[in-house]
């Protein structure tokens, strides 16, 4: 997470890695980039969780700072120590914030076990598995707990949509949201998406063979406890998760009278990958926080 991609070599029977290249060594010496601390909790059911904490460069452990959770999509996927475009926690990190990482139930990394854990439960175990985590660094001595935002897209982005339904956890609230791309109508999006085998996969069938599971893990049924100011970002072209989702949360945020803003990008799909266009969003994602997470 602290250095963009070189070529490097490493012996096959293990030991020291070496770079062959520092392409980009002169470019990153001013910003003082912080390596990712890794840690653990205990999460749903007690298992355990793992996941980064990433600090700010010229980082003062006397001061209090924002945090930022940052919420990774798949949910198959996980947050690993290596070096992005589309979400770069340092970007988030040097604007001023801790920035955490958690790799909840369905990471892959853990075992299958702990991947298969959030079908059929998307809103449960990998939920709990997020706030515990959340909970623990909140303890720690420089994170101010009242300034507490969260991003993520695509099933980032649904757990961002579960959030905002669900910010009464008595140990911290979320002050912000960002949704990308974020799983918003399990129902409507069910036979929209091109994935069709994952809905059918991961909510046990389709809604006519399985409405509980529907009806238990759609953000869109906790509507009625929305009020948490929302960033709603997507792309016109999205094929994974149709922009729908993103228009439909908007809407009620708008109808409910939360702070939320609309960005949407026409010649993108499921991610932000023009370089104009990410800068834009990053730029757009950054002020929102700073609106509502700094002093």
């Amino acid at each position: 997470m602290s250095m963009p991609t070189e070529i490097m070599s490493a012996n096959t029977t293990g030991g020291v890695v070496t770079a062959l290249t520092t392409v980009n060594n002169a470019s990153l010496a001013s910003f003082g980039l912080q390596k990712p601390e890794e840690m653990d909790w205990k999460g749903g059911l007690g298992a355990n969780v793992h996941g980064f904490l990433l600090k700010p460069a010229n980082f003062d452990p006397a001061k209090k700072y924002p945090l930022i959770v940052l919420i990774h999509g798949g949910p198959q996927g996980a947050w690993s120590d290596n070096w992005g475009y589309r979400w770069n926690p340092q970007i988030f990190a040097n604007q001023g914030y801790v920035v955490f990482m958690p790799n909840p139930r369905g990471s892959t990394g853990y075992g299958q076990k702990f991947v298969d854990e959030v079908s059929g439960d998307w809103g449960g175990k990998a939920y709990t598995d997020i706030m515990n985590g959340v909970a623990e660094v909140t303890k720690k001595p420089f994170i101010d707990k009242t300034r507490i935002g969260a991003a993520g897209a695509s099933y980032g982005g649904y757990m961002v949509d579960w959030l905002l339904g669900h910010n009464n956890d008595p140990r911290f609230k979320f002050k912000a949201f960002v949704s990308h791309a974020g799983v918003y109508n399990l129902e409507s999006m069910a036979t929209a998406t091109e994935e069709l085998w994952f809905v059918n996969w991961e909510f046990k069938g389709f809604p006519w063979q399985n409405r509980s599971q529907y009806e238990r893990w759609s953000p869109n049924r906790f509507a009625a406890n929305f009020a948490t100011p929302t960033l709603v970002t997507a792309g016109e072209l999205d094929y994974r998760v149709p922009y729908d989702q993103s228009l439909q949360l908007y809407t009620t945020l708008q109808l409910k009278g939360v702070d939320s803003k609309l960005i949407m990008f026409p010649d993108e799909g499921h991610w932000i990958l023009k370089p104009q266009n990410s800068e834009f969003w990053y730029n757009n994602v950054n002020d929102w926080f700073k609106k509502y997470l700094k002093p």
